[in-house]
């Protein structure tokens, strides 16, 4: 593209230079640019773009997006905000990839994941081509990526669409976080259907407010767009959790086709029945607007209903039938870190889950207290640099459930480790929960190796918090740790009584 075509995407820019300059590549990172580039200044919270202008240019950047004047002889577009540039020019440059293909966004507090495997696991099995992207990794097809993000920033969010439409992909199934709806990672994303899961305590270091939270979830909803459309192919659809109140909010905010989904709710348009979880499965009636069945899933406990009857109603309005969704949801036998059995023919059962918030913590607990026939263990911690207010809180929970409560390290970041489980413990004691009865551990291997130790024949030990993550970040740097290989490590060194494993 020329570089008066970026320009003319904005009617408040001001385009210095040559105005006909080639450009070849966006970047926003100074270090990854190359010859032809056009370099984007972003100002975040900790880094300003402007002052690694030097650099771009130096690696061969033709022209720069500005904010601010920077002293640099060559061509410059001024905008008034760089991140929304960013945005647009993006997409104009990858010729607007969401448009070709069809775009399902899942946003909540919990059950992002699970939600869009299992829409993933449907498609596939109806010889639909996918790509998805998430907390865990991205995937195009059956090529897996690495990310640093649950959702990406603007300019890789639609250099990864580009890449999955070249690839022939159908549908992009994706998270989209809070943070990314609030800093406009994902403008210009032209979604097909929206999926709200829930809205509970998380992140209230970066919105303030649970208001402000429930807000930024909306932007998804409302950005659907405000118009018709007789063509079946360019119909919007918002999918909402009907036991959930925030969806009475988000229904105002959309002109999109509502559908809801519920267990408690009457009146849903897909609800769950008859249900019953076991520590092998969980059982449920589903009645929808296309008719009944019985389902007979092998993901546990309540919060997993909920995940599957987002993907069924998600999946029917693609006019896939509750049969071949049924075949599909039934095979599934887990996703990483979510709810997942660590077993080494120990005759306790051990979980890693992924829960570190207050809801998704106390979801894991009362679904394990629901089968559990021996006594329950739990090895958690909360993030350091995040929200403070919600450590008492998972305290607490811990504390409702658990016989044995071990607090420990998660990712304390740039934090002391023992003052995050301070806070954690003030929770506990205002439950009345004895000191016998729990233990402040900061190294999160001896507190996951002491929990499982003390198990016994029918016990259950949740190792929460951390799920598939394979790393743990400590004074800002990230070692090598994933719970699910601790865990079986110390399972083993027990069986075989040997200290060394």
């Amino acid at each position: 593209m020329l570089l008066k075509e970026f320009a003319s995407l904005l009617k408040h820019s001001n385009l210095y230079g040559d105005p006909d300059t080639v450009i070849t590549g966006i970047k926003t990172d100074s270090r990854k640019v190359k010859s032809g580039d056009l370099f984007i200044c972003i100002v975040g919270h900790h880094v300003d773009g402007h002052q690694f202008t030097e650099q771009a240019v130096k690696n061969g950047a033709v022209a720069l997006v500005i904010q601010q004047d920077v002293e640099w002889n060559v061509p410059k577009i001024r905008v008034k905000d760089s991140r929304y540039a960013m945005a647009v020019f993006s997409s104009a440059f990858y010729q607007y990839p969401s448009h070709k293909l069809k775009l399902i966004g899942v946003t909540g507090t919990n059950g992002k994941t699970t939600t869009t495997y299992l829409i993933e696991k449907v498609l596939r099995d109806q010889s639909h081509r996918t790509g998805l992207m998430g907390t865990i990794q991205m995937k195009i097809d059956d090529q897996s990526y690495n990310v640093e993000n649950t959702t990406l920033e603007a300019l890789e969010l639609q250099r990864s669409l580009d890449l999955m439409q070249k690839n022939k992909i159908d549908y992009c199934i994706m998270e989209v976080s809070s943070h990314a709806l609030e800093m406009g990672r994902v403008l210009g994303c032209h979604y097909r259907t929206a999926i709200f899961t829930n809205l509970t305590q998380d992140h209230l270091d970066y919105h303030g407010t649970m208001d402000k939270y429930k807000q930024s979830k909306g932007l998804l909803f409302s950005r659907l767009g405000n118009t018709f459309s007789d063509n079946p192919e360019n119909r919007k659809y918002a999918v909402l959790n009907g036991d959930d109140p925030v969806s009475n909010y988000l229904k105002k905010i959309t002109t999109a086709e509502v559908f809801t989904y519920g267990i408690d709710q009457e009146g849903v348009d897909v609800q769950a029945t008859d249900i019953r979880i076991t520590s092998k499965g969980t059982n449920f009636k589903v009645n929808t607007f296309v008719g009944s069945m019985d389902f007979c899933i092998q993901l546990i406990g309540k919060f997993n209903i909920y995940n599957a009857l987002a993907a069924i109603t998600a999946s029917l309005l693609e006019g896939i039938t509750l049969k071949s969704i049924k075949e599909s949801l039934e095979q599934v036998k887990g996703i990483d870190g979510r709810f997942e059995s660590v077993y080494e023919n120990q005759d306790y059962l051990v979980i890693v889950d992924y829960s570190h918030t207050p809801d998704s913590l106390e979801n894991a607990l009362k679904t394990i207290s629901e089968f559990a026939e021996g006594k329950i263990t739990c090895v958690f911690g909360c993030g350091g640099d995040r929200d403070r207010t919600k450590r008492p809180l998972m305290g607490q929970i811990a504390a409702k459930y658990c016989d044995h409560v071990y607090v420990t390290s998660d990712n304390p970041r740039t934090e002391n480790p023992i003052h995050i489980l301070l806070d954690i413990e003030k929770g506990i004691i205002d439950s009345g929960m004895t000191g016998s009865q729990y233990e402040l551990i900061v190294d999160r291997k001896q507190a996951i190796k002491k929990a499982i130790s003390n198990a016994y024949a029918k016990d259950v030990v949740l190792i929460a918090g951390k799920g598939h993550e394979t790393y743990q970040e400590i004074h800002g740097v990230k070692k090598d740790f994933d719970d699910r290989l601790v865990a079986k490590k110390v399972i083993r060194s027990i069986i075989n009584d040997d200290p060394s494993i």
